[in-house]
């Protein structure tokens, strides 16, 4: 199981690793790209150290297509949960996942940045 700083177990990685499972996640930008296009995306995950610009066009990208993202954990991290290698973005395909993760966020004082609402 994966644990967060405090040495916890990590509601919101281990929502990820079940949703991996179940096949409702889509991760490598070209897939996460391609998931926010075509409607396919219920959240976006960005990983807290990818690049400058990587946050800045999935931030957009989810702006303009009204999906909500997420900056959380790091590309490591993120991959781990998935059973992976590291991953710098990934989108949550089916809507139960998607508002577990975002509910988990909420109600967290853990997260490091907000999620981001699209408008």
């Amino acid at each position: 199981m994966s644990h967060n700083s405090a040495g916890r177990p990590d509601r919101v990685l281990s929502l990820l690793g079940l949703a991996t499972r179940s096949r409702n996640v889509v991760s490598g930008g070209f897939a996460t790209e391609q998931a926010v296009k075509s409607g396919k995306a219920c959240l976006v995950m960005i990983a807290r150290d990818a690049s400058d610009n990587t946050k800045k066009k999935f931030s957009n990208m989810c702006k303009f297509y009204e999906v909500p993202y997420l900056i959380y954990g790091e590309k490591e991290v993120l991959g781990h949960a998935m059973g992976k290698e590291e991953r710098t973005s990934l989108a949550v395909t089916d809507v139960g996942f998607a508002d577990s993760i975002q509910k988990h966020l909420k109600d967290s004082e853990d997260c490091a940045e907000q999620l981001q609402e699209s408008r």
